[in-house]
């Protein structure tokens, strides 16, 4: 690559921004975390929807005792990478403990509640502190008792894969319909503007809850409705592009020499207009995080025990004015640092793709 190169100097140029620097290194982490939220969560059951009701609402930093109790069925081994993408299987269920004694040959608990409760030693192969630990939750529990830090963890999964299938759907959609439209102009283009602008009418929301109701509740539901939506702000960049590009020379020497329309637009246009793409992508990615908290919040979007950051805040909105805001705040500030790191790191861009500065 020429150090007087287009993107040499964009890369320069966006070293120089602190700001879009941190939101890119603040976006990598959540990426890490998404993809490894499994291993990182202290619960790393799937969904970490290991229930606890008797330490349910509990405020952050809450630390207690669990004993777990083997299950007397048939034990199944999760593999690593079955554990990596979908949680470790569970075997058994975790209670949790104020105290317990070890008598001649059973285990005597007090449970958090108060309750007493007596095992047999052999269920624990003799052994049972090896089946107790302290787990420390860092932010607390949920109305239900499972571990707030866990899920909002693996919700950043979630997050994460809107993010990226609907904005991977909106540019398999809309680059080529836009660049259809824009190089071949006429009829075409007065067509698809046509399609662009009743879609571009309907409410993004509305089209979203019409789209995720024909289809069906679910978590790729939700991800087909949203990129469905998006599309069109693709297509208008890319349209309007190629409009003005296409006026280019090197597109006249391209067709003189006798290439495709196909290898014009994708070879030779297309390369040249990728800054706008990319910055409205960052934006779309952003828009895709709050259109699924949305969904998710009125419960058409990942459907429970799937620890959506919009589910959770549903749960939990009215803990606000019960004394624990923290339930619902934590998944809203992990949504307003997701969407407003991808916001700056788009408007960093920009700046960086500014030829004219």
């Amino acid at each position: 690559m020429s150090s007087n190169s287009l993107w040499h100097l964009t890369i320069k140029k966006f070293k120089k921004n602190k700001t879009g620097l941190i939101s890119l290194g603040y976006i990598i982490l959540c990426g890490f975390v998404a993809l490894f939220c499994y291993a990182l969560a202290p619960d790393n059951s799937n969904s970490a929807n290991q229930m606890h009701i008797e330490i349910h609402s509990k405020t952050p930093g809450f630390s207690t005792k669990l004993i777990k109790i083997p299950s007397q069925e048939k034990s199944f081994s999760s593999s690593w990478i079955s554990t990596l993408f979908w949680g470790k299987q569970i075997n058994g269920r975790e209670i949790p403990i104020k105290s317990y004694k070890i008598r001649k040959s059973f285990i005597e608990i007090q449970k958090y509640d108060g309750n007493i409760k007596m095992f047999d030693l052999n269920l624990f192969d003799n052994k049972p502190e090896q089946f107790i630990k302290k787990r420390t939750f860092f932010l607390g529990t949920d109305k239900f008792g499972r571990d707030l830090w866990s899920r909002i963890l693996i919700g950043t999964r979630i997050s994460f894969s809107i993010g990226f299938i609907a904005v991977l759907i909106s540019l398999l959609i809309g680059i080529p319909i836009g660049a259809i439209a824009g190089y071949f102009g006429g009829k075409i283009d007065a067509l698809i503007m046509w399609l662009i602008n009743i879609t571009w009418s309907i409410p993004t929301l509305l089209l979203v809850i019409a789209i995720t109701l024909t289809l069906g509740k679910g978590f790729w539901q939700v991800f087909i409705a949203v990129g469905l939506t998006m599309w069109v702000e693709v297509a208008r960049i890319v349209r309007g592009q190629i409009i003005t590009t296409k006026q280019q020379q090197y597109v006249e020497a391209a067709k003189a020499l006798g290439y495709s329309n196909i290898r014009i637009i994708f070879k030779h246009i297309l390369p040249n207009i990728l800054a706008p793409i990319i910055v409205i992508s960052a934006a779309n990615f952003a828009a895709a995080i709050l259109i699924e908290s949305g969904l998710s919040f009125l419960g058409i979007g990942a459907q429970p025990p799937t620890p959506s950051w919009g589910a959770i805040i549903k749960n939990h909105y009215n803990y606000i004015i019960l004394g624990k805001p923290f339930l619902a705040l934590a998944p809203g500030i992990a949504i307003m640092s997701l969407v407003m790191a991808f916001m700056l790191l788009g408007n960093s861009l920009r700046d960086a793709l500014d030829v004219k500065n």
